[in-house]
């Protein structure tokens, strides 16, 4: 348990501080290591702009504390979270606190990234201490003031105290606090007498958002700016060959079109306008590469799942010979699909190049990896590039890429102009970068009742499963254990989606379970549980869940969901899953509708260590798990001739409001560091729901979306 825990490092190391003409104190910190050695804090307050002091926490003589996120915000609530974590140290009252979304800062951070839900994780530590130690400096400054001990002295809300009875606030003695040494070691809260973490803290932006206030990408805007629509390759492999800009041209208030690449920019007044001049355009394309569709890559990955062209990523024991003396093997093929990200927000970027400067304004997940990517794509120095964040109105790994901030800076480079790149609906679905397509074969091998061999194949488009997935449950679990990998490189570009390769993996796996388990004839939770005794104690440290944990989650979802006990007419699914660092299990109750299956409650439970925002957790809790239902019963993106055959809304369906459950959320009481949230409650829903939907109807489910493959009428009848 983490309890008053002293934290030692060096004098130059982790802090700096700085008074301030103005008055108040400056307070270096960095997220995730530490400060480095040769930052140096401004002395003058008026000397700076908005970029300069991001990396610090600010003190005024009133004791107001201002902090700088520095880390992307795109709802998943870190904007909050993390100054909730250097206030809680500080023993500040959370109403004296004002947050302020920093920009890049590549010279004091090492991650400034939003991805992989690793931003508390990461945070946990660094972004406390440096709110003990300036607490210390504060206590420090005090002590000297009343000639005692710091020892004496105690501090609540922003007042220290002494045991005479006299009090300072921390914003009478900002400025001598300023001018001591930094402590060597801080004294971290014991968590027994947190204020701050742990409390329900709405949104730091809550009121700017529901009355309309300027935040987001598409906000954004500056005096003299032109608006651009671009006009992309209509297939993949397509090439641009000529184009005509006639009718374009004479569209009242588009103000040029310039070709750059294999694209074509039409710059205007406002966004409709450079919409409507792009839709005029004439442009001639030539395939040069293959156009692809739905049809081939089916053929395609099952081929390769038929195929011996595998990579393995993990092998334990002998599978083949597991499976040559077995009783009984079972088999299944999963599909799933290509999908869009569908971000409320469609992609923009501003961005203004200059002869002797390069400003980008928008919402990006990888604003370092941006920075440098414009740098080069136009030949100048990373130096000359500020790139301020605004807030994202969703990302799921598609705001990761920054394909769009490219396009904004090469289109304001050659036009001499500042521009704000628009994604429409249909720029956004046709022109994204997917959810890859993904086939899993998974077979089990059963002798005398006990399984003995697992074999995973996965095929994908482009690539593969990152590293540690073949180490999550139930790596470690069964003897003979193998994990293989096989891909089609395709011109369809793809990357992230929201828990990349586990939003796929854990529906077929947790579907497979509920099979496997029917076949060999025992509990479907209890092959869990069993299966988890015999990694505890491992000494094998590729594994990456705690089986003590997973147990846990699955404990109190059989509890909580009243799993086998539901009224009559309701039919449950258990799926449980590990990934992101989290352990998470789910229970679905559906009900049949005229014969079609309405997913009515989930009950999550999660282990994510401490639940820093008790609100912000259940949003993204609840967020996951009604993305993940709608995904893996709708969702579908499908090609013809190298297009997308949906462009918006009319035509792919997304969960509906009517279509989402209640969500029964219940976190796991812990002491241990946070987990990520952001994703690790979506992968396991689609599993649950095909494990329900069979209580309810018989049929197993291995292709999604489920309500495609579902015979319906069959069903009805």
């Amino acid at each position: 348990m983490q309890t008053s825990k002293t934290i030692k490092f060096s004098r130059r190391s982790f802090l700096q501080t700085s008074s301030l003409a103005s008055g108040g104190m400056l307070i270096g910190f960095n997220l995730f290591t530490a400060c480095k050695a040769d930052i140096k804090p401004p002395e003058d307050l008026s000397l700076l702009n908005y970029n300069d002091f991001n990396a610090f926490i600010k003190i005024s003589n009133e004791g107001k504390v201002t902090i700088f996120s520095p880390n992307p915000e795109i709802g998943q609530g870190v904007k909050t979270s993390m100054p909730m974590l250097i206030a809680e140290e500080l023993d500040v009252a959370w109403k004296d606190v004002h947050v302020v979304q920093g920009a890049l800062d590549a010279k004091n951070y090492t991650r400034q990234v939003a991805g992989g839900s690793q931003s508390l994780r990461h945070g946990w530590l660094p972004l406390r201490q440096t709110g003990a130690t300036a607490r210390q400096m504060l206590i420090n400054a005090a002590a000297a003031q009343w000639g005692i001990l710091p020892s004496e002295c105690s501090t609540k809300e922003g007042i220290i105290s002494n045991a005479n009875g006299d009090t300072l606030g921390y914003g009478d003695v900002v400025i001598a606090a300023a001018a001591l040494p930094v402590p060597e070691d801080a004294k971290l809260k014991d968590p027994k007498t947190f204020s701050i973490i742990g409390k329900d803290i709405s949104n730091v932006d809550i009121d700017e958002i529901v009355t309309g206030k300027s935040l987001f990408g598409l906000d954004y805007k500056q005096e003299g700016m032109q608006y651009v629509s671009v006009l992309r390759p209509p297939a993949f492999g397509q090439v641009l060959v000529s184009y005509d800009d006639t009718a374009t041209k004479a569209i009242a208030g588009v103000n040029d079109v310039i070709k750059f690449g294999n694209k074509i920019a039409v710059l205007a007044n406002n966004t409709w306008t450079a919409m409507k001049g792009k839709k005029a355009l004439i442009a001639e394309w030539n395939q040069e590469t293959k156009a692809e569709s739905t049809v081939f890559h089916d053929e395609t990955l099952l081929g390769l799942l038929d195929s011996k062209s595998f990579e393995t990523l993990r092998k334990d024991g002998d599978v083949k010979k597991a499976f040559a003396d077995a009783d009984q093997v079972l088999e299944r093929t999963y599909e799933t699909p290509f999908l869009p990200h569908n971000c409320m927000e469609p992609m923009n970027f501003f961005a203004n190049v200059t002869t002797n400067k390069i400003e980008l304004v928008g919402p990006i997940q990888t604003p370092a990896w941006t920075s440098s990517r414009v740098a080069e794509l136009l030949g100048r120095p990373e130096s000359e590039i500020t790139l301020q964040m605004t807030r994202m109105g969703g990302g799921f790994g598609r705001r990761l890429y920054g394909d769009f901030a490219l396009e904004a800076a090469e289109v304001s480079h050659l036009a001499k102009s500042p521009v704000k790149v628009v994604f429409s609906r249909e720029d956004d679905m046709t022109d994204g970068i997917y959810r890859p397509a993904i086939k899993y074969r998974i077979a089990a091998s059963i002798k005398d009742g006990k399984l003995t061999g697992y074999h995973l194949k996965e095929a994908a488009i482009n690539g593969n499963m990152y590293g540690l997935i073949p180490n999550f449950f139930p790596a470690g679990a069964i003897e003979n254990y193998q994990v293989d990998v096989a891909n089609y490189k395709s011109n369809i570009t793809t990357g992230a989606w929201r828990a990349p390769y586990t939003n796929v993996l854990a529906s077929a796996e947790q579907s497979f379970f509920d099979e496997l388990s029917e076949l060999m004839g025992v509990d479907r939770i209890q092959l869990h549980l069993d299966l988890l005794q015999k990694v505890k104690g491992t000494t094998d440290d590729r594994i990456q869940y705690s089986p003590e944990r997973l147990e846990g989650v699955i404990k109190m979802a059989v509890d909580k969901s009243g799993w086998g006990k539901s009224a009559e007419g309701v039919y449950q699914g258990f799926a449980v899953y590990y990934c992101h660092n989290t352990h998470v299990a789910e229970v679905a109750d559906i009900v049949m509708d005229n014969g079609i299956p309405v997913v009515k409650k989930v009950t999550c439970v999660v282990d994510c260590g401490v639940v820093v925002n008790p609100l912000g957790a259940k949003n993204q809790v609840v967020g996951g798990v009604i993305d993940g239902i709608g995904h893996s019963m709708y969702g579908e993106l499908t090609f013809k001739d190298g297009k997308p055959e949906s462009n918006n809304y009319n035509t792919y369906q997304l969960i509906r409001m009517g279509q989402t459950p209640q969500v029964d959320v219940h976190f796991v009481e812990s002491d241990l560091a946070p987990t990520g949230l952001g994703e690790p409650t979506l992968p396991p829903v689609g599993g649950a729901v095909a494990n329900a939907i069979y209580a309810a109807t018989g049929k197993r489910l291995t292709k999604q979306p489920y309500m495609k493959n579902l015979n319906i009428e069959a069903l009805k009848g």
